[in-house]
């Protein structure tokens, strides 16, 4: 059963060692970030002491030198891009009132909602400043037609969970739009700036919309699995009332009775620790977790035949990999 496979970071590290690029961006990051204010100045370096997988910066990177050369524009707009991102980790901490993001105390749990607004705020703002930087208005547009997209795409969670959508159609349209967006313009960002045009980048561009729609539904699946490394508890996703794809397919497939049962004890609300196991399990038994895994690879592999019309690079190899690590990470 592919949910059992585990894979290390190799990966990951192996490219990242390869993008000496990334170094430069996060010295970009850190430089746009810096502040005389010494409160926000001590969260903030807290903060970016803590890295995550940094796969979004990594792809712009990736895209840029796919289709040209990676210039201080390019820099700049993948630092713009991954400071959003973080601004709304932050603020989706505040949100679901998360105490724990990579192992570490979020910033809402250590210093309460009111700083946590204003720090994910400031990132917004510094990140639109860093778009500005490349003195290319596009970018610019692009930083703020994804602060929307990501922004109703949370919308849209919230209404999933309080219109009761169980249906499969729902919640992808729900992931490309909180997810996969934010990849998809990682790599239309990194290729315009290198120089490519819209055509060029559309095979990449759809690559990395089905890499994030994999990225959340792994994300997603690991709420049924007890799992430290990473830093949220089990269930989370449930005791807030969210139904992801190993849930949404065992309601579809399981006999009526049971599938109505299940309905109502999640439209119940406030659930406890027995009532999210018993979801857990229902959805194990019903083969949600294998459904899941085989709607990645079958995208994934939607995904390779897309990127295979593209020349033969490192870039490509080293996006097909990162496909590969996403689906079979462990945290």
């Amino acid at each position: 059963m592919e949910q059992k496979v585990k894979r290390q970071d190799g990966t990951m590290s192996r490219i990242l060692l390869d993008l000496p690029e990334l170094a430069e961006m996060n010295r970009i990051i850190a430089e746009c970030l810096s502040t005389p204010n010494r409160m926000m100045n001590d969260i903030v370096t807290r903060y970016l002491k803590v890295k995550g997988k940094q796969i979004r910066p990594v792809l712009v990177i990736l895209s840029a030198k796919m289709f040209g050369k990676v210039s201080d524009k390019v820099l700049y707009a993948g630092a713009a891009l991954e400071m959003l991102h973080n601004a709304t980790l932050i603020h989706d901490d505040i949100v679901d009132e998360t105490s724990l993001r990579r192992g570490e105390p979020t910033i809402n749990a250590s210093m309460g909602n009111h700083i946590a607004v204003l720090v994910g705020d400031f990132f917004v703002s510094n990140a639109l400043a860093a778009g500005i930087r490349t003195g290319n208005i596009d970018v610019v547009s692009a930083l703020s037609a994804l602060g929307c997209e990501l922004s109703l795409g949370e919308i849209d969670q919230i209404c999933n969970v309080r219109d009761h959508h169980y249906d499969e159609e729902s919640y992808i349209s729900m992931i490309r739009q909180k997810t996969a967006s934010l990849f998809m313009t990682c790599v239309r960002m990194g290729a315009q700036v290198a120089g490519a045009s819209a055509r060029e980048a559309e095979p990449v561009v759809r690559f990395a919309e089905l890499l994030g729609l994999c990225f959340q539904i792994k994300d997603d699946i690991f709420d049924y699995y007890p799992n430290p490394q990473i830093g949220k508890p089990t269930g989370n996703d449930l005791r807030e009332g969210k139904v992801t794809l190993p849930l949404i397919h065992a309601l579809a497939v399981a006999p009526a009775e049971e599938s109505l049962r299940m309905k109502a004890l999640i439209e119940s609300g406030d659930l406890n620790q027995d009532n999210i196991q018993t979801l857990i399990d229902f959805a194990k038994c019903y083969g949600g977790i294998d459904y899941s895994f085989e709607r990645m690879r079958s995208m994934q592999r939607e995904a390779y035949a897309v990127i295979d019309s593209c020349p033969d690079s490192e870039s490509k190899r080293d996006f097909k990999e990162i496909f590969e690590f996403i689906i079979s990470r462990d945290k």
